[in-house]
């Protein structure tokens, strides 16, 4: 179909069949009326400046599995300076769908059967079991048009109410005694630019209408209550038998094993993984002391080695006594499995200590630490509440220009 425009000699091309009743010039803006002979003539035109759309007049592309092809786009205005842009697409079987466009985001309708009674703008309506919230109500205008129209456009302005249940909404316009319901879903614009990736996408502002959070909160809460349950019960599954193990116990005079190994019995663990703690003592007195210990896994031959100093310090200086360090100490090698194994313990001490000759090594396999599963579930109840109060950020930012927010 091809139509030119009697007032600038632009030529509109393009593939439709649908009876066209309102034809509007995409270069001049001139309005164009079907008479009873269905000949375009022009009736008037919008004053509007044309806004910059993505989307050309006879642009082709899939949505959703279908291919479409725009053959309107209308820009319209509510409280005097608030501007969006909604594209008629209409498919092979000439079924219309619409992409709204405001501020980067996007909503696809499809105009609906069902009828609602909102001429006293109830703050909410159920359509197929889902409670929507009152968003609006206003009159709308439309300022600018482009393409070809299988409805009369409106001189006047219409009254748009609108409800959404995020990401979808129900918008009810009327227009004197017609009245046509719409429900919409919010589309990304990775759709829109898959769909149609010849066009450049507006930069997104803000928050949409209908845009969901990043992710669902209850859902999040929900997994993350079921991941804790399974920490605690796999824990105490793998854990309820565990008890305390000595695996090695040694009273020994230093200078006998002074920079000498001393090798262990060879012990065996059984169950989940726990760490070892080896405590030393010594009759250290303004000196120190060492121990050297190496665990071997007599399977794998793995070793993890650790030292610990034991120094004990103490004085009188300027009239007051003072002390320093313990003569015991403690340390762990930590996530020790089960398996065969046995202690490589290499005592020392200071050469100059002639006094203290007494080092006591006791090993022990613990019980399990809790630590870790207790900051894993701390940490996704953090991430949760941190989660919680992004998401009522984002919903208050959604209705920060309806005069029907629930968080007024």
């Amino acid at each position: 179909m091809d139509v030119s425009c009697y007032q600038c000699n632009t030529v509109t091309t393009i593939e439709i069949v649908f009876e066209v009743k309102n034809f509007v010039c995409p270069n001049c803006q001139s309005v164009y009326i079907s008479d009873a002979s269905k000949e375009l003539r022009r009736e008037r035109a919008f004053n509007h400046k044309i806004p910059h759309v993505g989307l050309q007049i006879g642009q082709k592309g899939i949505l959703k599995g279908i291919e479409y092809i725009v053959t309107g786009i209308l820009t319209k205005k509510v409280y005097g300076a608030y501007y969006w842009n909604e594209y008629v697409l209409t498919d092979k079987l000439n079924k219309f769908v619409y992409l709204s466009e405001s501020d980067g985001h996007w909503i696809f309708l499809k105009e609906i059967e069902d009828k609602f009674d909102v001429s006293n703008h109830p703050k909410f309506l159920t359509y197929e079991g889902v409670v929507m919230n009152l968003y609006d109500y206003t009159d709308v205008e439309i300022v600018s048009a482009q393409g070809f129209f299988d409805f009369a456009l409106p001189k006047k302005k219409t009254h748009s109410t609108e409800y959404i249940s995020v990401p979808n909404m129900i918008s009810i316009e009327k227009d004197g005694d017609t009245e046509t319901t719409y429900f919409g879903e919010h589309i990304t614009t990775k759709e829109i630019r898959k769909g149609f990736p010849f066009f450049t996408l507006p930069s997104k502002v803000g928050t949409g209408l209908v845009q969901p959070f990043f992710l669902n909160v209850t859902n999040t809460a929900i997994i993350f209550c079921i991941f804790s349950i399974l920490i605690l019960l796999s824990h105490w599954f793998i854990y309820k038998d565990k008890v305390e193990k000595q695996v090695f116990y040694k009273d020994l005079t230093v200078d006998a094993f002074n920079n000498k190994e001393i090798v262990s019995p060879s012990f065996i663990l059984e169950g989940g993984s726990a760490p070892m703690t080896i405590a030393v003592n010594s009759g250290v007195d303004n000196s120190w002391a060492n121990v050297q210990v190496a665990l071997l896994n007599e399977k794998t031959n793995d070793a993890v080695y650790a030292s610990k100093d034991i120094e004990y310090y103490h004085g009188y200086t300027d009239g007051e006594s003072w002390s320093e360090g313990n003569s015991s100490e403690e340390f762990n090698i930590c996530g020790v499995a089960a398996g065969k194994y046995h202690l490589v313990i290499t005592p020392q001490k200071a050469p100059e200590d002639l006094q203290n000759n007494s080092l006591t090594i006791k090993a022990l396999w613990d019980q399990p630490s809790g630590r870790n599963r207790w900051l894993t579930i701390i940490f996704m109840a953090v991430l949760l509440v941190a989660l919680y109060y992004l998401n009522v950020n984002f919903e208050q930012k959604r209705w920060e220009d309806s005069d029907h927010s629930p968080y007024n």
